[in-house]
């Protein structure tokens, strides 16, 4: 059960079993939910009200899902979207989340998944206007004043291009950032996939207490990483 004062959730889809099941759930939990069936409707709901979410499904009927992410960004609508994507559909997800979306659940998903991954994209949306000096998750710590980086109390030494990809991982902490997205912002350049995976893998050694079975920087399969929060 959420706290304070309820979420508003904008829930997108043309299937209204799909929507009955979603309002149900989300009700249950404490979110006021607001339900849209096509694009031009999301639209116009987003332009004349406020939420603090939205679940937007990729196959709508005359505008797909990736339009109305486009159209909003374009138009300065900066409320955090999930997306619902449908299994195995890695470039969708990939184009949906260049696009501007802020994450996705796969369908099938467990309820409890679809309500972390609403309240990870609100939370980030909320601290997206500036770092937080300090970062912690599980064992890891991360002061972003002083540029220190501990695990389990110990100081851990990162090289600077080391450094640079975790603060990237740690500014968008529960956000899905595809390759091109890191890529693009750590190295300044288009770059090879693989040089990025060594460098993830160089940075699980030195802050995953299982690097072959990593907790922190979480694999999001062909789409990129998830520092999680």
């Amino acid at each position: 059960m959420t706290s304070g004062t309820p979420l508003r959730v904008l829930v997108v889809d043309d299937e209204p079993a799909i929507r009955r099941f979603l309002r149900a759930s989300l009700t249950a939990e404490g979110y006021v939910v607001t339900e849209a069936e096509d694009g031009e409707d999301t639209l116009k709901l987003l332009r004349r009200s406020s939420f603090d979410v939205v679940l937007l499904d990729l196959g709508l009927p005359h505008m797909t899902g990736f339009d109305v992410i486009a159209r909003a960004r374009d138009a300065g609508i900066n409320v955090p979207i999930v997306v619902l994507s449908s299994r195995n559909d890695e470039g969708g997800k990939v184009r949906a989340l260049d696009l501007g979306a802020d994450d996705y659940v796969t369908k099938p998903f467990g309820l409890d998944e679809l309500m972390a991954r609403l309240r990870a994209a609100v939370r980030h949306r909320v601290q997206e206007g500036g770092e937080e000096p300090v970062f912690q998750s599980g064992d890891l710590r991360v002061d972003l004043v002083s540029r220190l980086v501990t695990v389990r109390e110990e100081e851990v030494k990162l090289t600077p291009r080391e450094y640079e990809l975790l603060r990237l991982l740690v500014a968008h902490a529960g956000k899905v950032l595809t390759h091109r997205y890191i890529l693009e912002q750590a190295w300044g350049a288009a770059a090879d996939v693989a040089y990025l995976r060594i460098y993830i893998a160089r940075l699980r050694q030195k802050i995953e207490i299982d690097p072959q079975r990593p907790s922190l920087i979480l694999t999001e399969q062909g789409v990129g990483y998830r520092l999680k929060c």
